[in-house]
């Protein structure tokens, strides 16, 4: 079970960011890169499938200060590598202290072609520490959908493929299983980790 430590002061946090600006008088040190929600989205605890193949929930499976989850699959051509090299990269630049308060997740939008083993496979290659998620696309789709991540199997490709629509933000979530912010892809690694040290620092 999650434990219940709240980030006290993320609203907070995410006012100075909402209405921050040069005539207020806030330094950069101060605001978040990322794009507060308000409402906060409420993440569904339906479970899907880690690469042990065992249920995994992003409520009831998640104990950390902070989760960043991000929805992709690893046949997309450009996006999903880009957000996936962030996120590694993210990491890189915390200690070890402020990465036992953070998980990192992948949750594929193709789990007909991305088994267990092809997730692990991916996320390993990014980052070891990074948890990576399959299951059945209907559970994936709920879940996605309580985050405001739309996720669906395209049309059929002329090679005999096909593309996978899905949202390509990062999104945040807290200890009480919301996600109060989200991030667009071409966050950086150094606006990313700021967010999160600023986030950890509040927690």
């Amino acid at each position: 079970m999650r434990g219940r430590r709240a980030l006290g002061s993320l609203a907070l946090l995410a006012l100075l960011t909402a209405c921050g600006g040069g005539a207020t008088g806030s330094s950069d040190a101060m605001e978040l890169t990322g794009t507060p929600l308000d409402p906060p989205a409420q993440v569904v605890a339906t479970p899907l499938v880690d690469t042990a193949g065992e249920p995994y929930s992003l409520v009831d499976d998640t104990d950390k200060d902070l989760t960043l989850v991000f929805f992709g699959y690893t046949n997309c051509p450009d996006v999903c590598g880009q957000v996936m090299a962030t996120l590694a990269g993210t990491l890189a630049r915390l200690d070890d202290s402020e990465k036992e308060r953070l998980d990192v997740v992948f949750v594929t939008t193709d789990p007909a072609r991305d088994d267990e083993a092809v997730v692990e496979d991916y996320v390993s290659a990014f980052d070891p520490g990074i948890i990576g998620l399959t299951g059945d696309l209907d559970d994936i789709v709920e879940v996605g959908k309580s985050l405001y991540v739309g996720v669906d199997r395209g049309e059929k490709l002329p090679s005999g493929g096909y593309d996978v629509t899905h949202g390509t933000r990062v999104m945040a979530i807290d200890a009480d299983d919301q996600t109060p912010i989200m991030w667009d892809h071409d966050v950086s690694q150094a606006q990313l980790a700021h967010d999160v040290l600023m986030l950890l620092d509040e927690g």
